[in-house]
């Protein structure tokens, strides 16, 4: 009973602070909300937030193509294709201890690099592209790990299948990486979470701009929502702290989509999951599904070259 009651505290410890974080924002936005804010664009330090909301989503796919392409390859060598030290121990430390020590980074620490190495010593100024690049190296990370621990989780009879049925490594890593899709696609989503609500690295690598994005990578100053929110709520004209409140609503709300959106693609993926059991009739059928897909993906790759 004690047990079960601390857990329960826990989880109200979680629970809490993000419930009133979400009240908060929800009862200063609330009241004065007026939907043309999502399709008028700032006029100095009045209108709506179009600009910055087009500059945020922008940013968000810019994150995914970089974040995505390297996180997902880094996870997958560490995972698979890492040699394995002579002890017997996995590869690759290196690699994965560089990645920890980048997430360990303080964001600003990383805007600032990225504000003198591209911004000043490219001579790129205040850009999409140097954005985007300083965002993806804060959560690539996130995207490696992610994609390291859903394919350690696959059941090894994936590999060994695939070996006798003398498919190819390239052909294996298809069937592993359709098993492990759930973990990555989730990785990939939080990493757009995290980046979406940065406004440090941005501060010192896009800058801002009250005109809409601009379709240049360089010399082009971006606009997006966590500057309105870092910027307006200190103004005096109530008009402009309704903008900031605006703003951190639209954030929240984007926020909350990707989390559902999460949820939706790891429920439509889970089919490809393996059973995660480790005994009796569990051990059995994962062994038959793993034997099936590598079964199914030999026979569509014969013939080819």
């Amino acid at each position: 009973m004690l047990f079960r009651a601390a857990t329960l505290l826990s989880l109200v410890l979680v629970l809490s602070p993000a419930a009133w974080l979400l009240a908060g924002v929800v009862a200063k936005a609330a009241p004065n909300w007026q939907w043309n804010v999502l399709w008028t664009n700032l006029k100095g330090q009045e209108g709506g937030l179009l600009g910055p909301i087009i500059g945020t989503f922008i940013l968000m796919a810019g994150v995914l193509v970089i974040a995505g392409s390297v996180g997902v390859l880094a996870g997958i060598h560490l995972a698979e294709l890492a040699r394995p030290r002579r002890d017997g121990s996995a590869g690759g430390t290196g690699l994965r201890m560089a990645a920890d020590v980048l997430s360990g980074f303080p964001s600003i620490v990383l805007g600032y690099v990225g504000y003198v190495a591209l911004v000043v010593g490219l001579h790129w100024g205040f850009s999409l592209l140097a954005a985007v690049i300083v965002l993806s190296l804060l959560v690539v990370p996130y995207v490696a790990k992610a994609t390291e621990t859903s394919l350690g989780r696959v059941a090894t009879g994936y590999r060994e299948g695939g070996q006798a049925l003398g498919m190819s490594r390239i052909q294996v890593l298809g069937i592993l990486l359709k098993a492990a899709a759930p973990g990555i696609t989730t990785g990939l989503i939080i990493a757009l979470a995290i980046s979406v609500g940065e406004t440090a690295p941005l501060l010192y690598t896009a800058g801002f701009s009250n005109s809409y994005p601009s379709a240049q990578l360089l010399h082009a100053p971006v606009p997006y929502l966590t500057y309105a929110t870092w910027t307006f709520w200190e103004e005096p004209a109530q008009s402009v702290k309704q903008l900031a409140y605006d703003s951190s609503l639209i954030l929240v709300v984007i926020v909350l989509l990707l989390i559902l959106a999460a949820r939706v693609v790891v429920r439509l993926s889970q089919r490809y999951a393996p059973d995660t059991g480790t005994v009796g009739r569990r051990r059995g059928r994962r062994g038959r599904a793993a034997s099936g897909d590598l079964t199914t993906a030999a026979s569509d790759t014969q013939g080819r070259p």
